[in-house]
């Protein structure tokens, strides 16, 4: 179940920052002993401390993620007398960890006066799963003492700060007192452990241990490795649910939506009874990244889970003051809901943690949750909402939370409209056919964003079953749609004599039947949207067609003819699709020069008009290039950010639909 076999880095652990660091991403890579950035790790000597600084993440971490403090001021606030008001308390303390701190600027970790009176080098503080399967159990101290022995120094829940450092700082007193040695590890119940050495070896060898002693008594978890698509195994869909009630729950933001299933969420999604053990949260870390309340959705099929959803959706708002981040659907799975892309990751991640250990308590006496005074504690304290602040993160810009498909995106144009609106905080489908190239890209592109992501679904725009499940991928990772934008397109240039009838209904079919294809698919979707959104939300449908839409092009009908019917196939579209709330426009690029379709060597239009004797008298390359930039009036081709900042002119405005605008440098004009 819970095996330690990772080995240390290459070259050993190091040893003083070093080997904290080596220790810190060792463990916090690995999701069995913390998650969302979670835990803490410190290092000292004589005279300072080095503790990880709050928000910062073990995975990542490096020497500037650490706060240094002066341990003679720290050894000062262990015998100061606070406040007896928890808040006026906590906020003392604050001030005099940040007296303490030698780095202004990071905040230390709140546990530091904990980590600061444990007596050996090291200390590392996880949550491991293994553990809070038994710590947050109810039978966690007697079940503890019978595994590991009368010297397991275990410490009942306590609020966690000023508080709990006392309780611990007085159990570690009484233990030295008792053994005549100093404990290398303290179990809190609902929270963790603290695992201290000289050595990292030595730490890493006590955690092993203890994970080993865990795993033969522990009941082995459920499968949650073999992840299965939430296909509405119980008559519920994704694409029919989830772009409804990601509109309910958007009243003031738009928010972004999740969905994962797998054996152990399957166990609690499909079964009342079951979901009274995850009811509440189990540790302070569920509490910060999840809230304390969720909602279960319990209803067959689509239309009776979105008619349970209308109705208990305002009643959780109403009733907690806030909307809830983890839903519970029946037949679908577990579904974050995030203010962005990133936090619905942290929030699966935290909750499916919290399935585990309820799964593993099960071997300890069964589940003991946080009471409501422990939970309100955790929910109004301003250090643990400073976390989640910085955990969370956020990205500013004009697509901001907007989920948008780009079809033909793995390159080319369509690549640079992607990767420009990510750039305004969008969460981007790249919707292709070249798998290879496709993936590649949303690397790069995930390189680049901040919280927002992007995801590569293959799609074949000629194949309506294709089309469902690139929306079936979308709304699974983001909940919705709210444009997509028609890119992919084929151009085989000819005359009369040359066109053959086989690449002319190749051309027609991508550039002209695939925009009505996508147009049917994606639209069944935003009504679910509007229909459930306020009167002032909208969606948009954006088809990038050609100034070749917008007049004639010689020895290219295929193209030209494909493109004014896509324009007549937008005006058609909205005038249908208004009333619903949503947008269809096509915007009518000049050439785009720099990119494959012009340029590459082989194929590109450039070599195409070439060796078709398009352009009279041209003899080279160059010549057929001259020959169009002398059509600009600009002197300029078209760009992918002169088109991005036209579809978000689109997305932006809710007057015009049906339209046509032109981005040519002034090549052709409207009359």
């Amino acid at each position: 179940m819970i095996n330690s076999t990772n080995t240390p880095p290459s070259g050993g652990w190091g040893a003083g920052l070093e080997g904290l660091i080596s220790i810190s991403q060792f463990y916090g890579r690995d999701s069995r002993f913390v998650i969302a950035g979670g835990g803490n790790t410190s290092y000292k000597n004589a005279e300072k401390i080095w503790v990880k600084a709050s928000g910062s993440s073990l995975a990542t971490i490096t020497e500037d993620d650490f706060a240094v403090l002066d341990r003679a001021k720290l050894n000062i606030m262990s015998e100061k007398v606070y406040s007896s008001n928890p808040i006026e308390r906590e906020e003392e303390v604050k001030n005099d960890l940040t007296d303490a701190t030698i780095t202004k600027g990071k905040r230390p970790s709140v546990e530091t006066s904990m980590h600061n009176v444990i007596d050996y080098a090291y200390v590392v503080h996880l949550h491991p799963t293994a553990v809070n399967g038994l710590m947050c159990a109810l039978n966690a101290e007697t079940d503890l003492i019978k595994l590991f022995g009368e010297k397991a120094l275990y410490v009942e829940y306590t609020d966690p700060g000023y508080v709990l450092f006392k309780k611990v700082d007085d159990k570690i007193k009484a233990y030295r007192a008792k053994f005549n040695e100093e404990p290398n590890v303290i179990w809190l119940q609902n929270h963790g452990i603290f695992v201290a050495a000289n050595t990292i070896d030595e730490i890493k060898s006590i955690y092993t241990e203890i994970l080993a002693i865990l795993d033969k008594v522990a009941i082995q978890l459920l499968d949650v490795h073999q992840e299965f698509p939430p296909s509405g195994g119980q008559g519920a869909s994704p694409s029919d649910v989830l772009p409804s009630i990601r509109m309910m729950l958007s009243n003031e933001s738009l928010k972004t939506l999740k969905v994962r299933k797998n054996e152990l969420i399957k166990y609690y999604s499909e079964s009342i009874e079951n979901q009274k053990d995850i009811a509440k949260p189990f540790t302070p870390d569920a509490i910060v990244y999840c809230k304390s309340n969720y909602i279960f959705l319990n209803g067959e099929t689509s239309e009776e889970i979105l008619v349970e959803a209308t109705k208990s959706i305002p009643t959780f708002t109403e009733k907690f003051g806030y909307a809830s981040k983890v839903l519970l659907i029946r037949g679908i799975g577990l579904v974050a809901v995030g203010d962005n892309a990133k936090q619905c990751d942290i929030i699966l991640d935290v909750f499916e943690d919290a399935m585990k250990v309820a799964y593993l308590s099960k071997s300890f006496g069964g589940a003991h949750p946080m009471t409501q005074e422990q939970i309100d504690f955790i929910d109004n304290w301003e250090v643990e909402n400073y976390r989640r602040s910085v955990v969370a993160g956020g990205v500013a810009g004009r697509a901001e939370n907007k989920t948008i498909i780009v079809t033909g995106a793995a390159q080319g144009f369509g690549e640079g409209i992607a990767r420009n609106l990510l750039l305004q905080g969008a969460n981007i489908v790249v919707a292709d056919l070249n798998e290879e190239v496709g993936n590649v890209t949303v690397k790069r592109f995930n390189s680049l964003a901040k919280s927002n992501r992007a995801i590569f679904v293959k799609t074949n725009v000629s194949d309506v079953s294709s089309i469902e499940n690139l929306l079936h991928e979308t709304i699974c990772n983001f909940g919705a749609i709210d444009c997509f934008i028609s890119n992919a397109g084929v151009l085989r240039a000819g005359s009369l004599e040359d066109m053959t009838p086989e690449n002319f209904d190749f051309v027609t079919k991508i550039n002209y039947n695939a925009y009505f294809y996508c147009t049917k698919v994606v639209s069944k979707v935003m009504k679910l949207q509007t229909r459930y959104a306020s009167e002032y939300y909208y969606t948009d449908i954006i088809q990038i067609n050609s100034k070749s839409g917008l007049r004639g092009s010689k020895a290219n009908f295929a193209y030209a003819g494909g493109k004014f019917g896509g324009i007549g196939l937008t005006q058609s579209f909205a005038l249908e699709l208004a009333p619903f709330r949503i947008k269809v426009n096509s915007i009518c690029p000049g050439n785009f020069y720099d990119g494959p379709l012009w340029s590459d060597p082989e194929n590109g239009l450039f070599v195409q008009y070439l060796n078709a004797g398009k352009v009279p008298g041209a003899k080279t390359i160059e010549d057929v290039k001259a020959f169009y930039l002398a059509q600009v009036p600009m002197h300029k081709g078209c760009s992918p950010e002169d088109v991005t900042k036209g579809v978000l002119y689109l997305m932006e405005q809710c007057g015009e639909t049906g339209q046509a605008l032109p981005i040519t440098g002034g090549q052709v004009m409207l009359n």
